[in-house]
């Protein structure tokens, strides 16, 4: 009976908990930060101009998922935890949330007008950058499941490779949008840079291979 029981729930946690637990709870919290700004906005707790403190929160997770995916794999290799399994989940949460920053931007910034949106990216370049920055994880998320791991091969790890450019031009835009110097964006350009360089040098050290007996 216990057996039974145990089998029948079974759907059920999987439903719940997917197959990875961990990694469902990570996009649950990795989301928190999104419901409880939209919360804020909803009763009037993010100040004088809650659009504005609305969009910049949001891009700025979309860095922070965004650097945090990036440094899974030097992590590991300077011997810290092995945390590949949760890398295409902050990917995904990256994209998530750059997602609802250009969505706040287009409907409640813009109101969807289209000839405004479009004067912005031309005579803005932060808007510019912002865009490019998006443009350029779109295809990240798309590809970011196993059918399309399986269909592109050695591509895949290729393409992914753009999360780079994607986490610069982030960052390149945060700089160009507060317009000034505080320390907070040069401190997610100085991750950004530092993991640029990392991946160049990492790519430029010699392999050795293994010498058959």
């Amino acid at each position: 009976m216990t057996a039974t029981r145990a089998r029948q729930r079974d759907p059920l946690s999987r439903l719940v908990l997917g197959v990875d637990p961990a990694r469902r709870a990570l996009y649950v919290l990795g989301m928190a930060p999104a419901v409880l700004y939209f919360s804020w906005g909803l009763t009037d707790q993010l100040g004088a101009d809650p659009q504005n403190v609305l969009e910049r929160a949001l891009g700025l997770w979309a860095l922070r998922f965004l650097i945090a995916g990036l440094a899974i794999t030097p992590l590991r290799q300077l011997g810290g935890p092995n945390l590949i399994r949760f890398r295409r989940a902050l990917g995904l949460l990256a994209f998530y949330y750059a997602t609802l920053h250009l969505s706040v931007y287009l409907l409640l910034d813009k109101g969807l007008d289209l000839s405004s949106i479009v004067a912005d990216i031309i005579k803005r370049p932060y808007i510019t950058v912002g865009m490019l920055a998006f443009a350029v994880l779109i295809p990240l998320a798309a590809t970011s499941n196993n059918t399309m791991i399986r269909r592109l091969g050695a591509r895949w790890r290729k393409l992914h490779r753009l999360a780079y450019l994607a986490a610069a031009a982030a960052a390149l835009h945060f700089i160009m949008l507060v317009k000034v110097w505080p320390l907070e964006p040069l401190i997610y350009a100085a991750l950004v840079a530092a993991l640029l360089m990392y991946r160049l040098a990492n790519s430029l050290r010699p392999r050795t291979r293994a010498v058959r007996p």
